[in-house]
């Protein structure tokens, strides 16, 4: 497996959830993070994990532009894999124009919890979600709507309902090649997290996100996991080989 970080940049988030890049100027306060997609590629695949945000530049979408940077085409992707719906996970899927929505992915397989998009809908003065985005994703011709807690989306991709940072945040493996790519998404956003068993109040339930990680650690040392870490701005990548990590930048 070939595994690539689109590394858009480190951002600060303030209480509105609005995300300005860091820059040497920057002197806003906030939360500190990354933000990049992940790119897996198989005999049979090239998966999306997340979309990351919605920028623009003269037009053309950021997320396009950090593939053809990485010499992927946006059309030969053909599966995207949605953790959970928070802007900065889901803005990229596409944008409007003259009031219709333009998919960035319309020959990918997208999948999405159904449950998922159904909590997100209730969460009305939350600013973490783009709600125009909310109302387009059922209808969309190629969305692949998931109900079941756990499960195989083909030999090689299987998906867990973990349920901490949001009710129906899932994360993913990826098996191939004789290697394990785990995506734990917001439920194990960064390295850190592994360091400090916290249960977070900005969770959805935070001590079943605690939990879990403990658990996925464990098994990732037994099993030689690829852990992908979606806001860590040092360490997008981390690999156990018999005990020993390797950092992956």
């Amino acid at each position: 497996m070939k595994i690539i970080a689109l590394q858009e940049g480190n951002y600060i988030a303030d209480s509105k959830k609005e995300f300005k890049l860091i820059t040497e100027k920057t002197t806003d306060s906030g939360l500190k993070m990354a933000i990049q997609p992940f790119v897996v590629i198989t005999e049979n695949d090239v998966i999306l994990l997340d979309f990351g945000l919605g920028f623009m530049n003269d037009g053309i979408p950021f997320i396009h532009e950090m593939l053809q940077e990485n010499n992927i085409q946006p059309e030969q992707i053909t599966k995207v894999l949605v953790s959970h719906l928070h802007k900065d996970h889901i803005e990229g899927i596409g944008y409007f124009e003259n009031g219709n929505f333009v998919q960035n992915f319309p020959k990918a397989k997208i999948y999405i919890q159904k449950r998922e998009i159904d909590f997100a809908l209730e969460q009305i003065d939350n600013p973490s979600y783009v709600f125009e985005i909310l109302n387009e994703l059922e209808q969309l011709p190629n969305v692949e709507l998931l109900n079941e807690d756990r499960g195989n989306i083909t030999d090689e991709i299987s998906f867990e309902v973990s349920a901490g940072h949001t009710q129906f945040h899932q994360v993913f493996w990826i098996k191939a090649d004789d290697e394990i790519v785990f995506y734990g998404a917001d439920d194990l956003p960064q390295k850190v997290y592994w360091s400090m068993h916290v249960a977070y109040k900005t969770d959805f339930d935070g001590k079943r996100a605690r939990d879990s990680r403990k658990k996925w650690e464990q098994q990732a040392k037994d099993e030689n996991w690829k852990v992908l870490f979606y806001h860590d701005m040092k360490t997008p990548i981390l690999e156990f080989f018999e005990e020993k990590l390797e950092y992956v930048s």
